[in-house]
């Protein structure tokens, strides 16, 4: 009986002391969750009972360098959702069957959202307002206060499609940027988001009746970019229009530079793509087999129009380097301009037992001084002018003139120039570079290297974007000018412009002559690559002479047509189209004034508001032909108008020359 009674006691004993433990374990856990996982804790629990609905801002709208077109801009939009927990039983399937047959959507996926169990599912993006209206009206109609949420969206749009395409770029499905422009300045465009916030229960239920909070959306920065609206314009369509009469199988690009501030003032790729529909097919080639191709092929052929080639591909430059040779030798005393007879061309120039030839080696070009050896593109002059700088001092130069070095224009994408390491470049080596093969650049490098030749030697950074305005206190801040170091006296870039203007008024480069203006340049062609049987050719002009304000390069890749694939025959041309339109749209001075009456010029008209077909009569009666960018059919001519011309009224331009229409 005694030990019965101790037993009892022990027991309760120890179920004291285990319930003492449990109990300060207890108190020490709570503790832990109070001042350890508090603050924790807390949040989550916020963030479980608080719904959040983000709102997008705008993006910045990008303008073009005049302020007066609009680039790219975003408007509003809708995003349409459900919180599954909200929506009565007995609506579910008519609220699928709405939101399906609305937006054209798959009525069981539809339904499957729904009535999920979760707090929110996205519906439908990118909804216009008509539509959103809709689902408004249909909401009241059948009493649905709750469950379905119609939130302020936006969309980019692209006013003018394809213009200026690899350039400005495009963005995703969430207004991300993924490429351009877009990519580049996508911190500065996005802005930062805001929210409507609700409390829920787990099931999505609205907890009390507080109401939601709206956090407001900061749109993005406006841009305003280097890009000239008409220059832009002028640039394209002169690229297409000899893209297609030259057969350049593999397209071509201009880019057309202010050198004294390094501006882009265009920057035209061929072809181009409709920014409003990045991911469809862009030729008709390739519309006829969309459907047929898997995703690895429509993949391809996309970034391959994507891709800005100014910037991403790299090139042998050919002659047009030549000028990098004679900027280098006249600096240091090597040569001069007019020297006669200084050099003699035999058809060719040995170099460590390799004969290399003159282009026109079957007649050679006999004595010659600098000067007439640029207009007549002779190989062998320019070989024996690198030899006597060697590799040490040519190499100096090209580092000068940033072609060893990206330009860090503001795209994406730039690629960097393929010299072989100076250690490594013998006698041939040093040869092939003098007259612009068996290297390569971009585009954007030689038109920069050229820049500095044009602005009186100081190497400058091209720019893309050159304002950056505030979305919410418009306060505007300017990209500054960025100027390097000086790569040659005024003195030698006076006499390598004044020899750019002899190839042009008598060399090579004849073809791009423009009455009335001094305008110098150099032609080139080069192989693309080693034995593939393709050429580039190109043109890189400058103008005026006495004040360059404008550098122009035009780059064809892979001509075939019957024109031929020489610099001075297919490339010089197109850049003197574009040089009859840009100056006088520049107001740039004319200096030749006996030229003018060589050709003559007249005034372009005002078409603006005119049908196509008065449109038509209008310019036939001022000696300018039409030229009109969408396809038209010719019973439509009567009732369609013009929106947009190029040039704009009022522009001197050659007599016989196209005003493009939109």
């Amino acid at each position: 009986m005694i030990e019965t009674k101790l037993s009892t006691k022990k027991k309760m004993r120890n179920t004291l002391f285990i319930s003492f433990i449990v109990i300060i374990c207890l108190i020490v856990r709570l503790g832990f969750i109070q001042f350890v996982q508090g603050s924790e804790l807390s949040s989550l629990a916020y963030r479980q009972q608080t719904l959040d609905r983000v709102i997008n801002p705008k993006r910045g709208t990008l303008y073009d360098a005049t302020g007066q077109k609009i680039l790219a801009v975003s408007s509003t939009v809708e995003t349409i959702s459900v919180n599954p927990g909200n929506i009565d039983k007995a609506n579910k399937e008519k609220v699928a069957k709405e939101l399906s047959d609305l937006f054209e959507l798959d009525y069981e996926k539809t339904l499957k959202k729904v009535s999920k169990r979760s707090s929110i599912e996205v519906i439908q993006k990118k909804v216009e307002k008509e539509k959103a209206d809709e689902l408004r009206v249909w909401m009241e109609q059948n009493n649905i206060t709750t469950g379905i949420n119609i939130d302020e969206d936006t969309k980019r749009y692209y006013p003018y499609s394809n213009f200026a395409s690899q350039i400005i770029g495009f963005c995703g499905s969430d207004n991300q940027g993924l490429d351009g422009i877009e990519a580049k300045y996508d911190t500065e465009l996005k802005g930062k988001q805001g929210s409507i916030q609700r409390h829920t229960d787990a099931k999505g239920g609205e907890i009390g009746k507080e109401g939601e909070n709206y956090v407001s959306a900061i749109d993005g920065n406006d841009l305003v970019l280097t890009v000239d609206f008409t220059i832009q314009s002028i640039a394209e369509k002169y690229l297409q229009e000899a893209c297609i009469d030259n057969e350049c199988t593999d397209g071509g690009n201009v880019i057309i530079m202010n050198p004294q501030n390094g501006d882009i003032l265009a920057m035209a790729t061929y072809p181009s793509y409709n920014l409003n529909e990045p991911y469809e097919a862009y030729t008709e080639e390739l519309e006829q087999n969309w459907e047929e191709m898997d995703q690895s092929e429509k993949t391809k052929n996309l970034q391959a129009v994507w891709r800005n080639r100014a910037i991403t591909d790299t090139y042998e430059p050919g002659s047009v380097f030549k000028l990098i040779t004679s900027s280098a030798a006249l600096e240091e005393g090597i040569t001069d301009t007019d020297n006669e007879g200084e050099f003699t061309c035999t058809g060719g120039i040995e170099v460590a037992g390799v004969r290399i030839k003159c282009w026109r080696y079957y007649r050679p070009h006999g004595s010659e001084s600098l000067r007439q050896a640029l207009m007549n593109s002779c190989n062998p002059v320019f070989i024996g002018l690198g030899q006597k700088l060697g590799v040490q001092t040519y190499y100096t130069y090209l580092n000068k003139f940033k072609l060893l070095n990206k330009t860090g224009i503001d795209l994406p994408g730039e690629a960097n120039s393929i010299f072989l390491a100076e250690n490594k470049a013998g006698p041939v080596e040093l040869a092939t570079i003098s007259f612009g093969q068996r290297f390569e650049i971009t585009p954007i490098q030689l038109a920069t290297a050229v820049s500095a030749i044009a602005n009186g030697g100081e190497s400058i950074k091209p720019r893309i974007v050159k304002q950056i305005i505030n979305s919410e206190t418009k306060e505007i801040t300017d990209i500054a000018v960025q100027k390097d170091e000086r790569v040659i006296s005024k003195e030698t870039s006076e006499k390598v412009l004044g020899m750019m203007e002899s190839v042009v008024s008598e060399g090579t480069g004849k073809n791009a002559k423009v009455a009335g203006y001094r305008i110098g340049g150099k032609t080139g062609t080069s192989e693309d690559g080693v034995n593939t049987n393709k050429y580039v050719t190109s043109f890189c002009g400058v103008a005026p002479i006495d004040n360059p304000q404008v550098v122009v390069l035009v780059t064809l890749y892979n001509p075939t047509g019957e024109g031929g694939h020489q610099g001075g025959g297919v490339a010089a041309p197109v850049g003197g189209k574009i040089f009859s339109e840009v100056l006088p749209y520049l107001e740039v001075t004319q200096g030749n004034k006996e030229e003018i009456e060589e050709i003559e010029q007249v005034q372009t008209p005002d078409i603006l508001g005119k049908t196509i077909l008065e449109a038509e009569k209008i310019l036939k009666a001022s000696g300018l032909e039409l030229n009109i960018e969408n396809e038209i059919d010719e019973l439509d001519k009567e009732n369609i108008t013009v929106k947009e011309q190029v040039p704009n009224a009022g522009i001197t331009v050659n007599k016989g020359s196209k005003v493009t229409i939109k």
